[in-house]
């Protein structure tokens, strides 16, 4: 998954002071102080056990970056996962959940509701370029082919964080109101070829379910904007991520001689451009955004062929499943339109992916005033990005809410920093800290007033 972070937009926060003069008013005034000075002793303790645990925790990240694990193969890191929970008196631990899934259940001392935490495993097929002592020199077979592979999305830091907020945790128990669940997700990147995998299959297979199921759930992604920033937003904030194949058959002959075939080369690049026009001619972009991209052209074998045909395979965004239909009905007819016009045929295959990920409005406005108020570097940011993520699958089921976690390495300007999915993408571990006290926090905070 990619991750650009939301246009960053700050909100003013007005304070309003009232005098009590009433005997009424000064009780008020005492409890509500009362209550505050509880919930201030316990982030109090939330950042101290998270300091405790930093160096634990950037230890976890490097191990895993060191040895990164490709969509449904995480064994070694799941093993990890499932032996620091076991050791911190988990009330359950699955394993094998999704393949190589991890969910582990923490229950407080105290009666109360139950809350989840995300944090996904897989890495990617790429060849690191960073030059780090614990760079991945780690090959793996993808598809069929032996690929290089790294953590050039931060999910080493997701799972890393995820381990200290259940250390945290874990050493509150007895304070926590509630039940606390922890899922360690694999192929958060998609399944390989021929299997199934990630958020949607966790959730077929019981992440969410059982016992002391929980009503909402939480989860973070890091990216290139400055160390240890704090985003979100309300509604959609990332893309659906849909994935499309247009075959386009037209008939074979000499390069000479075009006029005694039908290029499907010709049609495919019409094609390509029609599709351009959509989103900006078909669609009210004043109401909500879309992109087709083509990200594949192939077809031929040599200069003076022309094919019998020619594939393009690419992506599409949207925001809402209304708009989602309307792109995916106009791209059909757009398409066989042009190929029947020449002489030729299309076959358009759109395989729906991953759905809008979208913030529940309830959920986040309730966390609003706890991470203003909590979290120096907080910023709300009432946008969205095209990039995709399978916790949308969760937010389906139960209320949820995607933070993003800035990790920007020091002295580096964000427009030259290098991006979620490359080979040069680097984590700034002094921002690792911040995602443990954060979803402890979250955690805490919505059992407490949740009761």
């Amino acid at each position: 998954m990619v991750l650009p972070f939301f246009c960053l937009v700050t909100e003013g926060v007005s304070i309003s002071r009232h005098i009590c003069s009433s005997v009424a008013g000064l009780l008020a005034l005492c409890l509500g102080s009362l209550a505050l000075s509880e919930t201030t002793s316990t982030q109090v303790q939330i950042r101290q056990v998270a300091m405790e645990v930093e160096d634990r925790v950037i230890g976890w990240r490097r191990d895993f970056h060191e040895h990164p694990e490709l969509s449904n193969r995480e064994f070694r890191t799941a093993a990890a996962v499932a032996e620091h929970l076991r050791a911190l008196g988990f009330d359950e631990v699955r394993t094998g959940v999704a393949h190589t899934g991890v969910v582990g259940i923490l229950k407080g001392g105290l009666p109360g509701p139950a809350v989840a935490l995300r944090a996904d495993m897989d890495a990617l097929p790429v060849k690191e370029m960073v030059d780090l002592p614990f760079a991945s020199k780690v090959t793996a077979m993808y598809n069929g082919k032996e690929v290089p592979v790294m953590h050039a999305c931060g999910h080493d830091a997701h799972t890393a964080i995820l381990m200290g907020a259940a250390e945290v945790l874990a050493g509150m128990r007895e304070q926590i109101p509630g039940t606390i669940r922890f899922i360690f997700q694999p192929a958060e990147e998609g399944a390989p070829a021929g299997e199934e995998g990630g958020a949607e299959l966790m959730i077929r297979e019981g992440a969410l379910a059982g016992p002391d199921a929980p009503q909402a759930i939480f989860g973070l992604h890091v990216g290139p904007v400055p160390a240890g920033m704090i985003a979100t937003g309300s509604g959609a904030i990332m893309a659906a991520s849909d994935k499309f194949s247009i075959r386009i058959k037209g008939r074979q002959t000499h390069g000479a001689m075009p006029w005694m075939g039908v290029d499907p080369i010709t049609i495919a690049s019409q094609v390509v451009l029609a599709l351009q026009t959509i989103p900006s001619r078909y669609l009210d972009i004043t109401k909500s955004a879309a992109v087709i991209s083509v990200g594949s052209i192939n077809g031929g074998v040599r200069g003076n062929i022309i094919p019998g045909e020619v594939v393009l395979n690419g992506t599409i965004r949207t925001f809402h499943p209304e708009v989602q239909r309307a792109l995916h009905d106009k791209m059909r007819a757009v398409t066989t339109g042009i190929a029947e016009s020449a002489g030729a045929t299309a076959e358009v295959d759109i395989q729906t992916g991953y759905p809008a990920t979208i913030n529940d409005p309830v959920l986040t406005h309730k966390m609003l005033p706890m991470l203003r108020d909590t979290f120096e570097h907080f910023v709300y940011a009432p946008g969205f990005t095209m990039g995709a993520e399978d916790f949308s699958f969760y937010q389906q089921q139960i209320p949820g809410l995607f933070l993003s976690l800035g990790v920007l390495p020091d002295g580096v300007p964000m427009e030259k920093a290098a991006p979620n999915h490359s080979p040069y993408f680097t984590v700034n571990e002094t921002a690792l800290i911040s995602g443990v006290e954060l979803l402890s926090t979250l955690a805490i905070h919505y059992l407490s007033t949740n009761q």
